[in-house]
């Protein structure tokens, strides 16, 4: 059996690596976008811009965030980024830097993998074009003139045989791979505001190079995005002496991740830190020398970041058959509308059980635990995909870490130092109680019912820990136990 794995990321390395640690010996082929081998994306809009990331190291500590960059493939060239910067390009990148060769190790964040040992055939450079599938038959590739698997792969202990599947063949500008089982894993890829002017993203290995080498004392940077990316970027940004600027078109800063009422509590810390944030402003145009506003307004800028979010990475899916639905649409076992297709990753749209709807995440821990449930798939097994998401972010002096899914939440608890909120006033979410009283560590709890059904964690680790086990079980808990945060999570909850 031949396996193809779409995707150069983290979610396709771990599927590879996973397929191997259960015993598959057949064939296994990785065709990747970029032009390096896989790497570790969160770092990137972290520790990366900062200068400490560590070289070929897996995140320690929390796991890493939302819209974080994890595996992905353009469906054509991406938006920025390019090939991997030879020895030259990257002195230059480097030059105004102290020690450009510990910097250069620092930005590594290639992740630790032996191709050869592992039996992987890796195409690096190679963006997928299109796929053709084909239903099974002699040859399995419907009179391929490519040269079909080994025998012992294609069936027996190592595989199941392309007669239990639907075989077919992704393209590419450089040729041909004819599969037995396809996964796609593409990621996502980042989304580009109107107009002529020079915009950078943060998204690639190259992305990070070419900000930090901007990144210096007086530039006027400008963000567009208040989100996860745009937040740490401000963060890094602003400790390197930046004057930045961040434009979000919505009423607070994450109010697409957590909700306005959440996100509020954040725009204080933008102040703080030497950040002028701009809410509820839409854009009307990257142009050159500068950001234009929608209404008229115009911000002068040396630098544009643009970190409104990301898509999936499927367009060259077009016309192949695949059902696509805000990705890949797959099933509770990360199977798509085709048999013997696997999606995981940024990419996947997949049926959640716990929450009885199709969902798509963008977080680190989807391209490390989705590949298990992929690769148990495609060796016949029954295993379902339907985590707790969670996902984490570091951004000005503060760790944020959420897990669940709230959109679907009732009633929104508050757990601080004390009930009350910041300003001495009543402000109370609808249903539930009133928001911490200062900058200290809080907690965000939603509930569906009686059920908690997400946390969003600031500075209180434990919190979140003990709230996905909670979620986990769905367990119903005590409003007022929940909202004292001198009882801990796990003693909320009522029988």
């Amino acid at each position: 059996m031949q396996v193809v794995i779409v995707g150069g990321g983290l979610a396709g390395l771990r599927t590879a690596e996973e397929l191997r640690a259960r015993g598959f010996s057949g064939q296994i082929t990785m065709i990747a976008a970029e032009s390096r081998p896989p790497y570790d994306r969160p770092p990137l809009s972290k520790q990366a811009l900062a200068g400490a990331a560590q070289p070929g190291a897996m995140p320690s500590g929390p796991m890493p965030s939302g819209p974080m960059p994890s595996g992905g493939m353009p469906s054509g060239p991406m938006p920025s980024g390019g090939t991997q910067p030879g020895a030259a390009q990257l002195g230059e990148l480097l030059a105004g830097e102290a020690d450009p060769a510990r910097i250069a190790g620092e930005l590594d964040t290639t992740l630790q993998a032996d191709f050869a040992a592992l039996g992987v055939d890796l195409h690096l450079g190679e963006p997928a074009t299109g796929l053709d599938l084909v239903p099974p038959g002699p040859g399995g590739l419907g009179g391929s003139t490519a040269a079909p698997a080994e025998a012992g792969r294609r069936g027996g202990p190592g595989g199941l045989g392309s007669a239990d599947g639907t075989a077919g063949r992704v393209r590419t500008a450089h040729g041909e791979y004819p599969f037995d089982r396809l996964v796609v894993a593409t990621g996502a890829e980042p989304v580009a505001l109107p107009g002529p002017g020079r915009q950078r993203f943060l998204r690639t290995h190259e992305d990070a190079l070419e900000l930090r080498a901007r990144l210096r004392p007086g530039v006027r940077l400008v963000i567009v995005g208040a989100g996860w990316i745009g937040a740490e970027l401000a963060t890094a940004a602003a400790a390197r002496g930046c004057q930045v600027t961040v434009v979000e078109a919505g009423p607070a800063p994450l109010a697409g991740a957590v909700g306005a009422e959440v996100g509020a509590r954040t725009i204080p810390w933008y102040a703080a830190a030497g950040v002028e944030l701009r809410t509820s402003q839409p854009v009307e145009a990257v142009e050159d020398g500068g950001l234009a506003l929608a209404g008229g307004g115009w911000i002068p800028a040396d630098e544009i970041v643009t970190a409104v979010g990301v898509r999936p990475a499927v367009g060259w899916l077009a016309r192949s058959g695949l059902q696509l639905d805000n990705g890949v649409a797959a099933d509770e076992g990360l199977r798509t509308s085709v048999p013997g297709v696997y999606a995981v990753g940024d990419c996947a749209s997949f049926l959640s059980l716990r929450y009885g709807r199709r969902l798509r995440f963008e977080h680190w821990d989807v391209a490390v635990q989705g590949p298990r449930v992929v690769a148990a798939n495609i060796l016949g097994g029954h295993e379902v995909y339907d985590p707790v998401p969670y996902s984490w972010s570091e951004q000005f002096g503060r760790m944020m870490q959420y897990a669940g899914y709230h959109a679907d939440a009732s009633r929104l608890i508050w757990r601080g130092p004390d009930g009350g909120p910041a300003d001495g006033s009543a402000r109370r979410s609808a249903g539930g109680s009133a928001g911490p009283s200062d900058d200290g560590p809080w907690t965000a709890c939603w509930l569906s019912g009686p059920r908690l059904v997400a946390v969003l964690a600031v500075d209180r680790p434990r919190d979140v820990m003990q709230g996905r086990r909670l979620i986990a079980a769905a367990a119903s808990v005590d409003a007022g136990l929940l909202a004292d945060p001198a009882v801990p999570l796990r003693s909320a909850t009522v029988n």
